[in-house]
């Protein structure tokens, strides 16, 4: 058995993210997270009751930290800057949609703090597309955005280029670059 020890919650959610990403929400237990910390897993239950509990915390933690980011958009004059702040925050953030897809498979017949960290990962989830309506209005505005795109579809068509996998190893300079070139020209040869 792993020997008692303390640890921060930062330290507990770095290794939450770190096995998510690396296991999946259905690879993800407590045994691994207490053998990656050096703790029992008492030590773990005695602040979560469950997988779900604890997952759902950190999802929170981990959006409210990338709205945090993002709401610095606001403070940018003219859509281009602000297109490139949002890439940048993006890619900075570059798992936080995958970690989204994984807080959808936390199930709804779960612990009552679970079920409300859920509900209130899906009003963040809107929040940060009501936080990035200015951003698109000032495209739309400034003529830089076709003004007959739904907002929404605009700003999942941007978060979703994020998720594209990088299977051929480019340079994330000209990766990120690229994005930006098929959100801002499309594909097709000007």
């Amino acid at each position: 058995m792993a020997r008692e020890r303390k640890f921060s919650t930062d330290e507990l959610f770095q290794a939450t993210k770190l096995l998510l990403l690396k296991h999946g929400y259905e690879g993800f237990t407590f045994s691994l997270l207490a053998d990656y910390l050096h703790v029992s897993r008492g030590a773990i239950y005695k602040y979560y009751e469950n997988k779900e509990e604890l997952i759902s915390e950190f999802m929170l933690y981990e959006m409210n930290e990338f709205l945090l980011d993002i709401k610095g958009i606001e403070q940018i004059d003219g859509f281009q800057d602000q297109l490139d702040f949002l890439i940048r925050i993006m890619f900075k953030n570059e798992k936080i949609q995958q970690l989204i897809e994984m807080g959808k498979e936390i199930p709804k017949s779960t612990n009552e703090k679970a079920r409300v960290n859920k509900e209130k990962l899906d009003m963040l989830h809107l929040q940060m597309y009501h936080n990035l309506q200015g951003f698109v209005l000032k495209g739309k505005e400034e003529k830089k955005l076709n003004a007959s795109i739904p907002d929404g579809l605009i700003l999942g068509y941007i978060f979703q280029s994020v998720a594209i996998p990088n299977h051929f190893d480019i340079p994330q300079t000209e990766w990120v670059d690229s994005i930006k070139e098929m959100i801002c020209h499309g594909i097709l040869k000007r």
